[in-house]
């Protein structure tokens, strides 16, 4: 598959997996009471954790990988069987706890732990495809769920539990499972299966769930906190401004985790830095073109799709769309450190994560809702300073490498004494 269309391939496929978990929430709204709806939230949300760490531990080292022998056909079957032999005994475990609580939250949490192998499973595989580079198989496999789980639900009677609708969704993607596995096995037949490698001590995957703790816990923790300890405005509002840039999210994490393998065709890491660097500036400068034409809406579009909230959000675009222009130069910068050496993110996402709380405190004390907003924005900025000075830094000492290497082997050619 070509670059270009493989770019378009990942992009589609993570904006049909995140239009995926939108239409789901919706449609599970219109089908259940508000309490059965808070329950289906309440366990959708811990499914969307345990999908994030399962593609921190499997799927983000698995796209780092390079060529297309026998180790990476063998790696892409081992990360798979590892999702299903993992999400089964873990599913089975908070299946077997659950049932034995009352309620029907805890109903709710033991029919996830029934078909989380599934979601699971399927989700992996889409990390298989890029990396086999194959993103347009992960396209058509999450189109079909798509359209399973919209067909499956729809059927529903309204009033229908939460724990119904849990295991509708979770079979629902069944079918895609069974394409994606079939699909797979028949690229990858012959290729070793090895789940010792993803067990063993120092597997990247260990590390990637670190980051993804880290970065998500404190920034969603900071904003509650802020909200109970000051003014509940806060989470309101910063959480409607960031909902405006949804679209830009689904652009980040397609960089992050299908690039990759796109960008692993470049031939040296100069190149593939130079093509993350056009990224970032491609991404920056769609970040905001976007604010830009969020902060041009009429007053009349803008509490449509966000109520009463939408003037504080408003007045909050200017500095979420800087923020998300330097999120957008900092994921790249990251994905470039991926590239180069994948155990050199950690401690930055660990040091500026704590910064970027430090800085969201501060802006609040100083300036209130706009001040914390301008405090998250400095915190991004930071962080993409600090990725791309490390990016410099590897590069050259790269290139300092090589270098005499290149003159030693110049020196040893014909002609010389």
């Amino acid at each position: 598959m070509r670059a270009r269309t493989a770019i378009v391939c990942s992009v589609a496929d993570q904006g049909v997996a995140a239009l995926t978990n939108i239409l789901v929430l919706v449609v599970a709204a219109r089908l259940s009471t508000v309490a059965d709806f808070a329950r289906f939230s309440a366990v959708y949300l811990v499914f969307t954790v345990l999908l994030g760490v399962s593609g921190a531990y499997t799927g983000q080292p698995l796209v780092l990988r390079r060529g297309a022998g026998d180790a990476t056909r063998g790696a892409c079957r081992s990360a798979l069987g590892f999702t299903l032999l993992a999400s089964a005994a873990l599913g089975g475990l908070l299946a077997a706890v659950c049932a034995l609580l009352p309620g029907e939250t805890a109903r709710a949490l033991t029919m996830l732990g029934l078909v989380l192998p599934v979601v699971l499973g399927q989700d992996t595989a889409r990390y298989a495809f890029a990396t086999l580079q194959a993103q347009h198989l992960a396209l058509a496999a999450d189109t079909l769920r798509l359209v399973c789980v919209l067909g499956a639900l729809a059927v529903q009677p309204h009033g229908t539990p939460a724990a119904r609708l849990i295991v509708v969704w979770g079979l629902s993607a069944l079918p895609a499972l069974l394409l994606s596995a079939a699909v797979l096995h028949r690229r990858t037949a012959g290729a070793p299966v090895l789940l010792g490698p993803l067990l063993r001590k120092g597997h990247l995957g260990q590390r990637f769930v670190v980051e993804f703790g880290v970065g998500n816990a404190t920034s969603q923790l900071s904003v509650l906190g802020l909200g109970l300890v000051g003014n509940p405005l806060v989470v309101g509002a910063l959480r409607g401004a960031t909902t405006l840039f949804g679209p830009l999210n689904v652009l980040f994490t397609s960089a992050t985790g299908f690039g990759p393998p796109v960008l692993g065709r470049l031939a040296t890491d100069r190149l593939r830095v130079r093509a993350t660097a056009v990224l970032a500036a491609a991404l920056a400068l769609t970040a905001a073109g976007w604010a830009t034409v969020l902060a041009l809406l009429p007053g009349s579009v803008g509490r449509h799709l966000l109520g009463d909230t939408w003037p504080t959000a408003a007045a909050l675009l200017p500095a979420t769309g800087s923020q998300y222009a330097a999120m957008a130069v900092g994921t790249c910068g990251l994905l470039a450190l991926r590239l180069l050496d994948p155990r050199t993110t950690l401690s930055i996402q660990v040091v500026f994560s704590l910064a970027a709380v430090a800085f969201l405190t501060g802006g609040y004390v100083l300036g209130g809702v706009t001040g914390a907003a301008w405090g998250l924005c400095l915190g991004s900025v930071c962080k993409a300073l600090a990725t791309w000075t490390r990016v410099a830094r590897l590069t050259r000492d790269g290139a300092a490498v090589r270098a005499p290497v290149s003159a030693a082997a110049a020196g040893s050619g014909p002609g010389t004494s």
